[in-house]
């Protein structure tokens, strides 16, 4: 919402909004002219509507419930009311445009394409769902010809979407609070493909391998039935290096400073997006070298007491998979982009809605094997009803069970949780905090920072 705010104020919209909360992100807003309301009320739409002769438009996101004052007055006042993806869809037809879709690694390799693309000095606007760190921001109204774009799967919304390229890195079964199975958000991705006018999807990924035609595909386990392919020569804590290929011809090697297999995937992704929209391999060398992932993916928070302190995204097994593999890689390699190499991995989980923590209840407890040592806090509900066997302390039993070497304990709150960490670690660990609710804070916490303050960036890794 707010990148989509950014970009249309910049274009010279009249823009307001109202968020209870002070952040960076919303005093961006303000330097750039757009009102913000610091309380959500009727009063807002009555305030908006007596400033001018042409009534507002008024947008709303699915997490908006029906119950919102604002909504509710806007309605009352026959407002028209647009989808935050019916704005979005706009913006994707009115110039060239990339949506990146999946389960995951959207973030990551929206954020990738946006610098590679940048750094080649196409200057293009981007509409993404994490901090862009050469912009500093999740959204920028560029001047070059291009428009990358998040399309965000979790409420079936991307079908809407246009774009002269689709991308999709991967479908795995997630927020099961909308879809029924995992056919329905097969065709769900499906309608979003044949919308685009090319499809670029990951052959590495079975269901898309099977399910899919795609105009072409990249894969980095081999370049044979691949229009582009990295396959690696060393994947390290601190840089992943490997041979290029296009058309199955070797065209040379790239090096990229981000571990894991995974990073890989998503920076060979925007790779080949980048060659499909016209752009050399020369034009894209600088950006190669200055990669950085958005916010909150393997982000270095600071230094507590000897423990490097790490705040990840991860919410799904698989992404809590990759990304203890890419720690596990830099405690085993000794080398990382931290500022010294962890010697074990302390892993606090916060599972993210009762639905997924039911679902996925033992791929979970699988997932979280990796650790040297688990803490579990209570579920981030994110509006749900707790659901009877989808809790913390079931999660720890499944683990326990699968993994009865493992040290795992469960936190009945943050304050606990805090105070867990300190007790359970020790100098020389990594402190690998994910989730994608209110874990986040673990870090202030430690170091006895105001734990409502903004977030702000240090050093994503």
């Amino acid at each position: 919402m707010s990148a989509l705010a950014l970009i249309l104020a910049k274009r010279g919209y009249i823009i307001s909004g109202s968020d209870p909360k002070n952040s960076p992100t919303v005093e961006e807003l303000k330097a750039v002219g757009v009102e913000i309301f610091n309380q959500q009320t009727p009063g807002n739409i009555s305030a908006l509507l007596n400033k001018g002769a042409q009534p507002p438009i008024v947008v709303v996101s699915t997490a908006i419930p029906t119950s919102n004052p604002e909504l509710k007055a806007a309605k009352q006042a026959e407002l028209a009311i647009w989808h935050r993806s019916d704005v979005l869809a706009e913006l994707i037809e009115q110039q060239p445009s990339i949506a990146i879709a999946g389960s995951h690694g959207k973030t990551t390799t929206s954020t990738v394409l946006t610098t590679l693309l940048a750094k080649a000095g196409e200057d293009p606007t981007a509409v993404i769902g994490g901090v862009v760190p050469c912009f500093s921001s999740n959204g920028h109204a560029g001047q070059g010809r291009f428009l990358v774009a998040e399309a965000d799967e979790s409420d079936g919304t991307l079908v809407k979407f246009r774009a002269e390229l689709g991308v999709i890195t991967n479908i795995e079964l997630d927020h099961t609070d909308h879809y029924a199975n995992l056919d329905e958000l097969i065709q769900t991705m499906r309608r979003f493909g044949l919308g685009s006018g090319q499809l670029l999807a990951n052959r590495d990924c079975p269901i898309l391998s099977e399910h899919f035609e795609a105009s072409s595909w990249w894969s980095v386990t081999s370049a044979e039935s691949a229009d582009f392919a990295a396959l690696p020569i060393a994947i390290e804590g601190d840089q992943t290096i490997a041979d290029f290929y296009e058309g199955g011809a070797l065209v040379g090697q790239i090096k990229l400073p981000l571990p894991g297999l995974h990073n890989l995937s998503n920076a060979l992704a925007a790779i080949a997006a980048c060659r499909l929209m016209g752009l050399s391999l020369k034009q894209l060398q600088r950006g190669l070298s200055e990669l950085s992932p958005p916010g909150r993916r393997f982000d270095f928070r600071g230094t507590w007491e000897g423990r490097q302190i790490v705040d990840d995204y991860a919410h799904h097994p698989s992404e809590v998979r990759a990304t203890l593999a890419m720690a596990r890689l830099m405690v085993k390699t000794g080398k990382s982009p931290l500022p010294s190499p962890p010697k074990r991995l302390v892993v606090v989980f916060q599972p993210h809605r009762y639905s997924r923590t039911e679902e996925f209840l033992n791929d979970f407890a699988i997932a979280l094997g990796a650790a040297d040592d688990l803490l579990l806090a209570p579920v981030y509900g994110a509006g749900e009803s707790p659901i009877d066997g989808a809790n913390s302390q079931c999660l720890a039993n499944t683990v326990k069970n699968l993994h009865p070497e493992l040290s795992v304990d469960v936190a009945t709150s943050l304050d606990e949780l805090t105070k867990m960490v300190q007790r359970k670690s020790r100098s020389g660990d990594l402190i690998l905090a994910m989730g994608a609710g209110d874990v986040n804070t673990l870090w202030r916490r430690l170091m006895r920072e105001d734990t409502t303050a903004p977030y702000r960036s240090t050093l994503a890794v």
